[in-house]
């Protein structure tokens, strides 16, 4: 079984925790595999991957031999390397292998659409286990920067909730200059998390603390991942996302405003393991808009 996760970070994260439920070592039954990393032996079973790395798997082996099931993860996220793997992968089901079972997935999933792109295929919704959340919307004076506004809201979430905040801003650069901002806290850890991360850095982000923690995240953390302890959300509403430029021809990162399902994802963070706040720098009439 290959289960394709949208973020090298996600990948690892979700293998390992499942091994861990299953009482096992990582590259066992359970393994993972993205383009800098892998753990992976000829016992596993189930094996997490980006999007991008099945891509290459795909073209190299259309008939996808020896593998049952393909699940796709987050496919609400909507990417070139997402998209075109799952088009791929219902070409193959369509041609080479009636028996290749697929499954999409989603917290956010637009269930129709996707059942009929699918062949109409049976929509299953879980309900699962949910906690109280509570939106609060701050707004933003759009000459204000958005460090500053993020790191004032970090301050209220501190001030006015229990447990520890996980602050969304859009790229590197803002949570280098959030974090300059909100050094000195009494009693809280200021963590990074992004891509670029060591992977020891990333797990401190993610895993149980005796402190406080403030996690200053990139759009990594917005699904996949389970941050232990954060009950807290400062949600900036700003996303990076890789766009086409046809002009130039090439792709540019852009900075946008999240999407509904992105900033949805977002708030939800806060009550994964308890009831939770979640504090938006827009105003309420403007969610409506993204």
């Amino acid at each position: 079984v290959w289960l394709l996760s949208p973020r090298r970070l996600a990948a690892r994260a979700a293998a390992e925790r499942i091994a861990e439920e299953l009482g096992e070592p990582v590259g066992g039954r359970v393994g993972y595999a993205t383009r800098l990393d892998s753990k992976q032996s000829g016992d596993t079973r189930l094996l997490v991957m980006t999007p991008g790395l099945f891509r290459n798997r795909i073209l190299t082996d259309p008939e996808l031999q020896g593998v049952s099931a393909v699940l796709f993860d987050e496919v609400h996220e909507r990417s070139l390397d997402g998209d075109f793997a799952l088009a791929l992968a219902l070409d193959a089901q369509a041609g080479l292998r009636p028996d290749l079972r697929l499954v999409a997935m989603s917290a956010t999933l637009d269930g129709a659409r996707f059942s009929g792109l699918m062949g109409d295929a049976p929509v299953i919704e879980s309900a699962g286990r949910s906690y109280p959340l509570e939106l609060r919307y701050l707004g933003r004076d759009p000459n204000q920067r958005i460090e500053d506004a993020v790191a004032a809201a970090c301050r209220q979430a501190l001030r006015e909730g229990e447990g520890g905040v996980l602050a969304f801003l859009p790229g590197v650069a803002e949570i280098e200059r959030t974090a300059e901002r909100l050094e000195g806290i009494q009693g809280v850890t200021i963590h990074r998390l992004h891509g670029n991360l060591d992977p020891r850095e990333q797990r401190a982000a993610i895993a149980p603390s005796d402190r406080r923690k403030l996690v200053l995240a990139t759009s990594i953390a917005e699904t996949s991942l389970t941050l232990s302890g954060i009950r807290l959300v400062v949600d900036s509403g700003l996303a990076r996302r890789p766009r086409y430029d046809r002009a130039a021809g090439t792709t540019r990162l852009t900075t946008e405003r999240a999407s509904q399902a992105a900033v949805t994802q977002r708030a939800g963070r806060a009550a994964r393991q308890g009831p939770g706040v979640a504090y938006r720098l827009w105003e309420e009439a403007a969610t409506a808009g993204l």
